[in-house]
């Protein structure tokens, strides 16, 4: 839903009491979006500064914004219906993309996969275990935290996911985790860190497997699961507008450091690895 003030897309807007439209947190009080009805706003307070004797004053308007189900404590790890249905969606069409790799096997060392269905099927789970771990990471860790987090499939996203299938160059994008709720930075940082450090992680353990398998064809799936990691790190990890590199960069300079030059050497070694 948009803003009816700036026309920014909304997961969660914030609805006016007075005069019953959406807007999102920058316009969501009456005097921030030009509110019709905001002489019933100012009228309780004109009539509190003209009593002499007024001992307690309170605001004329309240707002209380929910951001997890009832029942379910900020604790809690919980799925909603329509957000498993968009996780099903994201997973299927990232094992697409891990199924269509042998369309390009020229690329990989004229290696046919489809000779080796058990590789084959390894691959394209790592493909979409890789995604979809990065998205929970952000939904658990935010959902730790106290806010509402589900993933949520988007038309942009989904449509170059579709063409990567067919396409030699490979991006797993069809969706994200979307997070509402207040959180400071500190809370906003580590939410961002948690799906790339999750990735890290996982690329170190396909490294070894790689390096202990390495003679064995099931090796070739453990490494594109260190390639495929280590790219997913790095790239959100760029210090750049909505991505997870932007938000920890502006918590906590030495973490992001860390964490982007671990990804960057991981990158740069598994791109070199089988030469």
């Amino acid at each position: 839903m948009k803003c009816k003030q700036c026309g920014t897309e909304e997961y969660m807007p914030f609805k006016c009491p007075y005069c019953g439209d959406y807007f999102c947190a920058t316009h969501r009080l009456p005097e921030n979006h030009d509110c019709p009805e905001y002489w019933r706003v100012r009228a309780p307070r004109e009539e509190l500064a003209e009593t002499p004797h007024t001992l307690k004053t309170e605001p004329s308007y309240k707002y209380t914004v929910t951001v997890t189900p009832p029942g379910k404590g900020g604790r809690a790890i919980w799925f909603s219906p329509t957000e498993l249905k968009h996780l099903a969606i994201g997973m299927m069409l990232t094992l697409a993309i891990g199924f269509s790799m042998p369309l390009y096997s020229y690329l990989y060392g004229g290696i046919n996969l489809y000779e080796y269905p058990d590789v084959l099927t390894v691959l394209a789970a790592t493909f979409t275990f890789s995604f979809i771990i990065h998205e929970l990471a952000h939904k658990i860790t935010a959902q730790r935290y106290g806010l509402w987090a589900e993933f949520r499939i988007t038309m942009t996203g989904a449509l170059i996911t579709l063409m990567s299938i067919v396409s030699p160059i490979k991006i797993i994008s069809p969706g994200a985790v979307m997070i509402g709720g207040y959180a400071d930075k500190e809370t906003i940082g580590k939410t961002s860190v948690a799906g790339p450090l999750t990735n890290i992680t996982l690329a170190l353990l396909f490294l070894a497997l790689t390096v202990t398998l390495f003679d064995s064809p099931v090796a070739f799936a453990f490494y594109f699961g260190l390639l495929v990691n280590s790219i997913i790190a790095l790239f959100n990890l760029i210090p750049f507008g909505i991505l997870d590199g932007f938000k920890v960069f502006s918590w906590n300079k030495i973490v992001w450091a860390t964490t982007f030059s671990v990804s960057l050497a991981l990158t740069i070694y598994s791109n070199f690895f089988l030469l």
